[in-house]
């Protein structure tokens, strides 16, 4: 359960600014959740806006204190306590609401879909122009992170969302972002 969390908030310089560093941290954390093989931590942004559209500079770490205790005496913050600073590990406050934090695809490009069902129908760029319309495309409109992929080096956004406020907690694992299917995170 997440009854805990711990706020990591990053700390701009002159050379780094905030999404460059919180993008770094992120994928420091994924990195750890991967090679330590844990589906108990969930994370959230509490700083999360839509207008204007941002993340934020703080990113929350919800959990049992003993997942966190051990998350924290890893070294997976290594290159990066400069940049970040940490709070102790504390309660979460029993009267929050809940919510899921998940990732949100977006079909945004459609020349790439239609190259892609090409070569998976072996169809002409004609057929596959009448099979996806230019209409498909969808301006993404959430904060997002811009990491790159572990296995193919390629840039991506991974767009972030959150579900409805919820009275009770939803149990489950989370994935190796931190984010959760039907599993809730504390929001306050």
């Amino acid at each position: 359960m997440t009854t805990h969390y711990i706020d990591l908030k990053v700390v701009p310089d002159p050379e780094s600014g905030p999404t460059q560093l919180l993008g770094a941290l992120y994928d420091n954390l994924h990195l750890a959740l991967v090679q330590q093989r844990r589906d108990t931590i969930g994370i959230s942004f509490p700083d999360y806006s839509l207008s204007p559209r941002t993340l934020g500079t703080t990113l929350r770490l919800h959990g049992s204190q003993a997942d966190l205790q051990q998350l924290m005496a890893t070294d997976w913050l290594k290159g990066m306590r400069d940049h970040v600073r940490t709070k102790e590990i504390a309660a979460s406050p029993t009267d929050a609401p809940h919510r899921t934090v998940q990732r949100k695809q977006f079909k945004t490009n459609a020349d790439r879909l239609r190259r892609r069902r090409m070569r998976r129908k072996d169809e002409t760029m004609e057929q596959a122009r009448d099979a996806i319309p230019t209409s498909v495309e969808r301006r993404p409109d959430l904060p997002y992170i811009h990491l790159h992929s572990r296995s193919t080096r390629q840039p991506f956004c991974l767009f972030i969302a959150l579900g409805p406020l919820q009275p009770e907690a939803t149990a489950g694992p989370f994935n190796s972002h931190g984010l959760g299917g039907p599993a809730t995170v504390p929001w306050f």
